[in-house]
């Protein structure tokens, strides 16, 4: 991510917009890459949506306690210190536009992110989220505010005395696949699929290959079929 300037990201991101999973998928075939990419089909979209962006990771760990032996305003006045010391977000601090939150949570049952903090980052750029455990909750609102997340599961509890955050910008695993920052990560209804650095424009090349032949393929029996054209297939093109 060092290496790649700003313009170099959105010019990226253009490139890749219009791309499915699929194509992308196909794109890694043609370059050697068939064992390596799809992350596990166990990492769900909250929502059926897509977002493509540039790895920004972090790791948590879980927290080894001891849990606290007090309640009420004793408890509010742990949870602070807790937040401020333990299960910090450091890595938000550092997101620019075009980032994709890749979160490995040690697959554990606590909602990291929610509603709050999810939309907080998506204002400052980031495009989408990916956690390899719970790592999510207030869904309704999550999805109400069409922030884009691919998860395990969704969870129920909040931080405190399960999580601990560890370090950012790291090498992570998610679903068997080794993401670094700035990798290139694309998500949609068929889950994810995270390019390597270096082989972005490699890729590109093929995934556009398979992309046009299926848009000009499926142009030609939406005519025959007497469908109305959708931006899914080619519309300048009729063969």
């Amino acid at each position: 991510m060092a290496d790649m300037d700003i313009k170099e990201r959105k010019e990226i991101l253009e490139m890749y917009k219009d791309f499915r999973v699929t194509d992308v998928r196909d794109g890694m075939d043609w370059c050697g890459y068939h064992h390596y990419g799809t992350v596990h089909h166990s990492i769900r979209p909250l929502w059926r949506t897509k977002a493509i962006g540039f790895a920004r990771t972090a790791r948590y760990v879980p927290f080894e306690g001891p849990v606290p032996m007090v309640t009420g305003d004793k408890y509010t006045e742990w949870s602070n210190w807790y937040y401020g010391n333990v299960c910090t977000d450091n890595w938000s601090k550092d997101i620019i536009e075009g980032d994709f939150i890749c979160l490995d949570i040690c697959g554990l049952d606590v909602g990291l992110l929610g509603s709050n903090n999810t939309l907080a980052c998506m204002n400052k750029g980031a495009v989408g989220f990916m956690l390899n455990g719970g790592g999510i909750r207030d869904t309704d609102e999550v999805i109400l505010e069409k922030v884009p997340v691919w998860s395990k599961f969704v969870s129920q509890p909040m931080d405190q005395c399960r999580i601990r955050y560890c370090e950012k910008d790291i090498p992570i695993g998610i679903g068997g696949v080794a993401i670094y920052p700035g990798d290139l990560v694309v998500a949609d209804g068929d889950g994810v699929i995270v390019v390597p650095q270096k082989m972005i424009y490699e890729v590109y090349k093929y995934a556009y290959q398979e992309m046009k032949g299926d848009k000009i393929a499926r142009r030609n029996l939406y005519a025959q079929g007497g469908l109305p054209l959708d931006d899914t297939v080619d519309t300048d093109t009729l063969k």
